[in-house]
């Protein structure tokens, strides 16, 4: 058995304003649209990983999702930029991650992260 493609499903009474947060912050696209779901894509091919944790790592909560970029910075000044509250700091973790936590429009909390290199 292969494992095709696992979905992250967000559950939100506006749908609108939660599908605006992803395409401005991440530059995901719009890949099907039918009002009460929406469903959004970056065009590159990830790995499928599901983590179980106690803890979100450095005392903090278990995020909702985490989404690996190349470029956390530039994720972290447009989130500031667009105005979202930034709940825990972009930092250095000692496990060789940059990352920095916030909410999307429907309180799911995000692990924004890039991986040190």
């Amino acid at each position: 058995m292969a494992i095709k493609r696992i979905v992250a499903n967000i559950g939100a009474q506006d749908v609108e304003k939660v599908r605006a947060f992803y395409t401005a912050l991440f530059d995901l696209d719009v890949v099907m649209d039918f009002g009460w779901i929406s469903t959004l894509a970056s065009g590159f091919d990830a790995p499928v990983q599901i983590s179980i944790a106690s803890e979100g790592g450095s005392g903090t909560l278990v995020p909702d999702l985490s989404i690996e970029v190349d470029d956390v910075d530039a994720v972290h000044r447009r989130a500031q930029e667009l105005g979202y509250a930034i709940e825990y700091g972009i930092c250095d973790e000692p496990w060789g991650v940059r990352r920095f936590y916030l909410r999307d429009p429907a309180g799911k909390l995000l692990n924004v992260l890039a991986h040190g290199s």
